[in-house]
């Protein structure tokens, strides 16, 4: 008779479990990526602000427009920020007075592609927010 003090799988070790079918391959240094890459969207007005333009933003305005509750400042921090994770990029227009435009890189607009079914389970989801 078996030890009920054993786990059954002898491959198991004490306080681990099997990793859920296709997340065994995961290694230490994926998940290191994985949970920067999640940090880097997961700050607070970061996924905000790259759905804004996914859906369109091009100048600071239409950023505030399509993002109630930041302020300039926040909103000018996380533009650098994801300026400087390559996911938007800023472009310099030399008129008079001088024009400065946001647009999502291809590597953000992956990232928002890969998020997009998140954003459909966060709408049928939504009375989880309450």
């Amino acid at each position: 008779m078996a030890d009920p003090r054993q786990p059954e799988d002898s491959t198991a070790t004490a306080g681990q479990s099997r990793p859920e079918a296709g997340y065994e391959h995961i290694d230490d240094d994926v998940c290191r990526s994985f949970q920067r890459s999640v940090e880097t969207v997961g700050k607070k007005w970061s996924a905000a602000v790259l759905l804004a333009a996914m859906r369109g933003a091009r100048r600071f305005v239409d950023y505030r427009a399509r993002i109630p509750g930041i302020s300039n400042h926040l909103l000018s921090q996380r533009l650098r920020e994801l300026e400087g994770h390559r996911l938007i990029e800023r472009l310099v227009v030399p008129t008079t007075p001088v024009q400065i435009t946001y647009r999502p890189t291809e590597q953000g607009a992956s990232l928002m592609r890969v998020l997009h079914p998140l954003i459909e389970w966060s709408a049928k989801n939504e009375d989880l927010d309450t």
